[in-house]
Order: C-alpha cells, then sequence, then structure tokens
C-alpha cells in the first residue's frame, strides 16, 4: 500500500515539475530574447569637433549625423583617458585606468580584472572583437596578436576575435584568435564587414560585439575617393587624417544599414565615441574649440563625440548634456541586462546611465567623474571641474565649463569652499586609487607582477616575422632603422 501511495505521488508530481521546468526556461529564453544586441563603437583619436553636427569647416559625417538623428547625442562625453590604452580599459571594466595598472599608452592590463564581456559570455552572449586591442602591453604599430598571448581578447572574453595590437590602416595583418592573415582594404571597411558576418551568424541569439577602429590614427593613409572633397590647398597629412574619418563614418552606415536589413536594428543597442580627444593635426576645429589635445587632461584631450542608439528604447534625435564617461559603459550595460553585482571588480567608478537612455535621467550627476594620468589628474561635478595639475605637488586649478569650455579662468580663489570640497573628494579618491595599484582590489592581492609594456619587435615571439615583414609600410620605418 506504502509503495502504492509513492508511486501515485510521484505520477502526480511528474506532471507540475515538468511544467515548472519548461516554464522556467521558457522565461530565461524570453529574457535573453528581450535583452538587447549590444555593439560598442570606437574611434581611433577623433576630435570632439570631428563630427558633420558640429558644423566642422570641412568634414562631412552623413552617416554618423543620422545615427544621432535616430539616437541620442551626448555633447558631454568623456574618454576615461586622454590616450588609447587606459580608455580601453576603462570601457571593458568600468574602472579608472589605474586600478588595473594600464596607466598610459601601451601598458597591459592586469589579469585580474573582470570585464563586460566575460560578465556578458557568461550570461548567455555570443562576445567577439574586431580590430585594435592594445591592452597586451605592446607598443608600436599594430601586429598580430599571437593565440599564445596571455592578455589576448579570448583571455578577457570573447569567444570570437580579429584583432591587432595597436593602430592598423590600409591593407592589415591582423589575427584570427592566432592564425596570422593580410586583409584587403582599408581597416574601417574590413572589421565592419567581418562583424557583420559574425552577426549574421548569430543573429538568432543575443551578441556582444565591440568594433575598436584603428582610424583615424596615424599614420593616415585615407583612399583618393575618401578626401577629394577637401579643399585643395589642404595639407596631405590632414586629407588623409580626416579621409580616414570619412571611411569609418561610411562603414558604420554600413553597420547600421545591414543590422536594419537583418532586421536587428530596433533591438540592437550600438554606442559609439572616441577613445580620446584629437590631434593637433585637425587643427581647433578639430576639438570643436576646446582647450589642448590627445595626452591633455583639459576638455580637448578628454571629451569625445558619442551617439547611443537603440531604438526600442531611445527617443531618436535627443542631445543631452549630461557628464558621463566610458567608465560609465560597463554599469549600463550590467543594468540593462539584470547582471549581479559580482561581475565587478569593486570598486567601480562609473555609474549606469540606464535611466538617461530611457528619458528619465536627473538633471545632475550625483557622483562626480574621477580621471587620473600619470602624475595629473581631475574631477568633473558636473558644471564644474577641478584640474589636478600636479598630483604630487598637490597643484590645483578650477574652471567652470558651463560659462568657460575653453578653460581660460581658473576661478579657485573665487570659489574657494567649492574648491575645497572637491579636492577634499579628489584626494580620498586618490586613496582608494592606490590601494588599487597595490592589489588590494583582489582576493588574495595580487597574482603576479605586473609587466612593463614593450616593444613588440624586441620580443622573441616576434622575431620569426621581423624579415619577412620589414618592408611593409607599416613597419618599414622601425624595422629598417
Amino acid at each position: 500500500m506504502l509503495s502504492f501511495l509513492k508511486i501515485h505521488m510521484s505520477i502526480n508530481i511528474l506532471p507540475g515539475l515538468i511544467l515548472f521546468v519548461f516554464l522556467s526556461l521558457s522565461l530565461k529564453e524570453n529574457e535573453m530574447r528581450q535583452r538587447p544586441n549590444i555593439i560598442l563603437v570606437m574611434s581611433d583619436d577623433q576630435g570632439w569637433g570631428q563630427m558633420g553636427y558640429y558644423d566642422h569647416p570641412f568634414l562631412q559625417t552623413p552617416y554618423l549625423n543620422e545615427m544621432a538623428k535616430n539616437g541620442l547625442r551626448m555633447d558631454r562625453f568623456y574618454a576615461g583617458a586622454p590616450v588609447c590604452s587606459p580608455t580601453r580599459s576603462s570601457v571593458l571594466t568600468g574602472r579608472a585606468n589605474d586600478r588595473s595598472a594600464v596607466y598610459a599608452h601601451g601598458f597591459p592590463m592586469r589579469r585580474q580584472e573582470k570585464t563586460v564581456a566575460q560578465a556578458l559570455q557568461k550570461a548567455g552572449y555570443n562576445t567577439a572583437h574586431f580590430g585594435k586591442w592594445h591592452l597586451d602591453g605592446l607598443k608600436g604599430p599594430g601586429v598580430p596578436i599571437f593565440a599564445e598571448d596571455n592578455r589576448n581578447p579570448g583571455f578577457f572574453g570573447f569567444t570570437e576575435w580579429l584583432s591587432v595590437s595597436n593602430f592598423f590602416d590600409l591593407n592589415p595583418l591582423m589575427s584570427h584568435k592566432g592564425n596570422i592573415a593580410e586583409y584587403i582594404g582599408n581597416s574601417s571597411d574590413i572589421i565592419v564587414n567581418q562583424a557583420l558576418d559574425f552577426i549574421l551568424g548569430h543573429k538568432n541569439e543575443p551578441f556582444f560585439v565591440v568594433i575598436w577602429f584603428g582610424s583615424p590614427h596615424d599614420p593616415w593613409s585615407a583612399l583618393p575617393k575618401d578626401k577629394s572633397n577637401f579643399p585643395k590647398g589642404m595639407e596631405e597629412v590632414q586629407q588623409n587624417y580626416l579621409g580616414e574619418i570619412v571611411e569609418m563614418d561610411k562603414s558604420i552606415g554600413l553597420l547600421n544599414a545591414k543590422l536594419k536589413e537583418m532586421g536587428l536594428d530596433e533591438n540592437t543597442l550600438i554606442w559609439f565615441n572616441s577613445d580620446n580627444g584629437g590631434v593637433s593635426v585637425g587643427g581647433k576645429e578639430g576639438v570643436g574649440g576646446l582647450r589642448d589635445f590627445k595626452g591633455s587632461l583639459y576638455e580637448g584631450g578628454i571629451r569625445v563625440p558619442c551617439i547611443i542608439k537603440w531604438p526600442a528604447t531611445i527617443k531618436g534625435g535627443t542631445v543631452s548634456h549630461f557628464p558621463a564617461s566610458t567608465m560609465d559603459i560597463f554599469p549600463t550595460i550590467a543594468s540593462i541586462c539584470n547582471l549581479p553585482d559580482d561581475v565587478f571588480v569593486q570598486p567601480i567608478d562609473g555609474k549606469s546611465i540606464f535611466p538617461h537612455l530611457k528619458g528619465k535621467a536627473e538633471a545632475f550627476r550625483k557622483d562626480p567623474i574621477p580621471f587620473k594620468y600619470r602624475n595629473q589628474g581631475a574631477l568633473i561635478d558636473n558644471d564644474y571641474k577641478l584640474l589636478v595639475e600636479n598630483i604630487e605637488k598637490k597643484e590645483y586649478a578650477l574652471y567652470d565649463l558651463k560659462n568657460d569650455n575653453t578653460e581660460t579662468k581658473n576661478i579657485i580663489s573665487l570659489h574657494s569652499s567649492r574648491a575645497q570640497t572637491m579636492i577634499s573628494y579628489y584626494e580620498q579618491w586618490m586613496v582608494s586609487v592606490n590601494q588599487s595599484v597595490k592589489g588590494e582590489d583582489y582576493k588574495g592581492g595580487l597574482m603576479e607582477k605586473d609587466p612593463a609594456p614593450e616593444f613588440w619587435w624586441n620580443k622573441p615571439e616576434y622575431a620569426l616575422y621581423l624579415p619577412l615583414w620589414k618592408n611593409r609600410p607599416e613597419y618599414k620605418k622601425q624595422l629598417n632603422d
């Protein structure tokens, strides 16, 4: 009798259990369908003013203009640092660059960091990186990254990757997960087309794609058709520089068009920005009249163009003056996708701006945006900016960006109370950063000593390739000196 009851109960429970499992799987599948596809796009050395919608005197960017028309244009968006590698680490980690030991150009990112790619990979996304990497400690013109490189994109969460170590231009050598091949054409078209092939193969599943252009970084070499509309008297170097932006703009147009063609446009979030301010070759108009250029913590070195497009959520044609930075990208994605808190190494320096994408943002940012680059720093607190001219000597300046966005008038003596509040905040933040540098953010501390950046041609792994590459235009100067 007892055996009969057990069997009878088991038979009654089984349908309910099956239904529970089915509903759970259905809910999970539905949740994954509702999560957006995500594409992060980043240009290389494009200044804040080098967008057609800022009325640049020579440059037209019709496809980026169209993207802004259909998305959110952020006019006060900041790169995490005034040079490339540090900003790239801030995108992937949500943390200021010194925390992950990416102190400057070419420094490798610590392998104990947690990235947005790893988090999304774990959450069921197909992840891919295309283009410039520059987080593995290799300096010099971009070269293919070896599969054995323990800081390649695959290690940091990208299942698929077609990448180079640094900047790259026409007909580049690239690495597809360690397999080296030459790709014919301009670099922007190449990586966008490769990204589109990946997307086509995963269009029925959520994907996370990072497209990091090598343009418009030097050495500039635009195709003739992409620089034909510039004034005849313009110097060739500037024509090539701006021509690379024209090429990139076209490739972004192709990306958007193909997503629409595939029926993916509505629920795909595309986040575009530059990795740092423009260079002096682009002139003052290249940084929109802001002060200074790449390498500086003045506005011209860190304020960059930014467009976020997500038709399912973002109202097109919106222009925002809310201050945000590349450190906000990972926290925002985590908020959108309901990722757990443990996807981050704490502390993070970015904040989610998801409410802002939905048009529900507060007028003022609660948490200032901090920066540290070598022995300098900055703190942006809405309209006010504290510039740390020398961290060691504690030399400070204060600017009112609303009334003086060219940073010509130091008002620190006129607003001593505000300045002192910001200085105290910054110095306390620096205590936290120094703890991160020591490895105190990681369970068990640092697992290895931070390696120094190194020119790739000095590494034994590349010795075999030096004779083969010495006549290639991108390496000729370095390998024949």
